[in-house]
């Protein structure tokens, strides 16, 4: 089991557009039409599978809502942060 992060090392490791909300860092994503949305929730689903860390995923109309947090652990570990990462590169790429 991942330790939890301090609030220091979470601010610190935060990416750009994830926000901390309590014991989760959250990220919407916006566009421009439901199906693209759909299609990137799919692609974190998969990411997700591989790394056997699951994020809960809204996806609303025009946008996606990724939360991430280690449940086991009781809040943010590392395994958060890498999890962001790896949707920030897929989603990036």
């Amino acid at each position: 089991m991942a330790d939890l992060l301090s609030d220091e090392e979470i601010q610190d490791q935060l990416l750009a557009n994830w926000d901390r909300e309590g014991d989760e860092i959250v990220r919407v994503y916006e566009f421009d039409d439901y199906l693209r949305g759909v299609n990137f929730a799919q692609m974190v689903g998969e990411i997700a599978e591989a790394q056997f860390h699951h994020p809960e995923i809204v996806i609303r109309y025009s946008e996606v809502e990724v939360r991430l947090t280690s449940h086991e652990a009781g809040g943010i570990t590392d395994d958060d942060i890498d999890m962001a990462e790896l949707i920030e590169s897929e989603r990036n790429a």
